[in-house]
């Protein structure tokens, strides 16, 4: 089971305070797990804003984007991939967020600070990773963060085709087979998303699901 990184030492913001529509719901705190970990409980997860200051913001994006288990899309070609790949559970859970930080990926978000973070908290069992192989080289994967029945995908990468595909089709064969409802959270349903079944809920319905899903327990960790 996780194991406790302490107490959050920052009163984090409520997020069904926020106005409709208004993503970014605080500024500052720090990537402390414990701060990390707390947030993720309330409904938040941190990313940097950018600009000269660069600040930490703590966002609820409304709507918010979700993969409803018995909606993934399951195509004849990704079929196909899934079975051509070989695929393992936190077995390079650092490689896989190191390549999902690429500096060669366009809007890169992943700071040395967050690889830290999340690393320690896999160390302390909250964060895993789904790695997709071929021939002995890691090809694409993903990564999140898993909290009670709550898993919160942050990233995904590829290098050969489908692979990212195929580490979501297993995450979500996983938290199936963990039973109860369980919130499988991708923050914005972008259109990449959208065609494997992600849609959007409101921020007030997101925290509803949250609550009952944090009642259950893991089954990654």
């Amino acid at each position: 089971m996780p194991r406790d990184p302490g107490p959050c030492l920052w009163q984090l913001p409520d997020p069904l305070l926020a106005a409709p529509g208004e993503d970014v719901v605080g500024v500052g705190a720090d990537l402390d797990a414990s701060t990390v970990l707390s947030a993720y409980r309330q409904g938040l997860f941190p990313m940097h804003l950018g600009g000269e200051e660069n600040l930490l913001g703590w966002w609820s994006p409304d709507p918010r984007g979700v993969l409803p288990l018995d909606s993934l899309r399951m195509t004849r070609s990704l079929a196909k991939s899934c079975r051509r790949y070989d695929v393992t559970i936190d077995s390079a859970f650092e490689a896989v967020m190191r390549a999902c930080g690429d500096e060669r990926r366009p809007d890169r978000w992943i700071t040395e600070e967050f690889v830290q973070t999340y690393t320690a908290l896999h160390r302390l069992g909250w964060t895993h990773s789904v790695e997709v192989w071929s021939d002995g080289e890691l090809v694409g994967g993903l990564y999140g963060i898993e909290v009670g029945g709550l898993f919160a995908g942050e990233s995904m990468f590829h290098r050969q085709r489908d692979a990212s595909k195929v580490a979501l089709v297993a995450l979500v064969d996983l938290l199936r087979a963990g039973g109860g409802p369980r919130l499988l959270d991708v923050q914005w349903c972008t259109d990449h998303l959208a065609r494997l079944g992600a849609v959007e809920i409101t921020r007030e319905e997101y925290v509803r699901r949250l609550t009952v899903a944090l009642a259950l327990e893991p089954c990654l960790g």
